[in-house]
């Protein structure tokens, strides 16, 4: 099957570089699905999840928004924030979320409001992530933890 090359960078690292056979992506207007030989594309994407299929495997991440490109067989996240599914601390991302909701419900300006809801986003993209983990499987097929 053929495959292209994913790199999910931010200021701070690289978070993701591999080759895989299926992306799914938070686009700005909609979920993105890139599969090899896509047609070059630029886009901005929002805050949510991140799928990426590898043989035969889901794996999830959560970015806060940036931007994706496509080009040459190789699709290159440029995200403010990304965590890997096994990253994000599932109780932070819980409290975020009710601290987000709270700040919402008394939003006393437009730009407090926004910022809320903002935050609501990118805590519920990390929480739906993080509860997407999947025990990988060892060698003998049986489930494992994750480490």
């Amino acid at each position: 099957m053929a495959t292209m090359r994913l790199e999910i960078v931010t200021a701070e690292r690289m978070v993701y570089s591999e080759e895989v056979d299926m992306l799914v992506a938070p686009g700005i207007d909609g979920q993105l699905g890139i599969l090899p030989n896509h047609a070059p594309l630029l886009t901005a994407l929002q805050p949510g999840e991140i799928r990426v299929d590898k043989e035969g495997e889901e794996n999830y991440m959560a970015v806060s928004g940036g931007f994706l490109e496509v080009l040459a067989n190789r699709v290159t996240i440029l995200a403010d924030t990304a965590e890997r599914a096994e990253e994000i601390d599932i109780e932070r991302a819980e409290a975020a979320v009710r601290r987000a909701e709270e700040r919402i419900a008394v939003g006393t300006s437009d730009a407090d409001l926004q910022r809320a809801v903002f935050s609501l986003r990118r805590s519920q993209a990390r929480l739906l992530a993080a509860r997407r983990r999947r025990p990988r499987r060892d060698r003998g097929g049986a489930p494992q933890q994750p480490s």
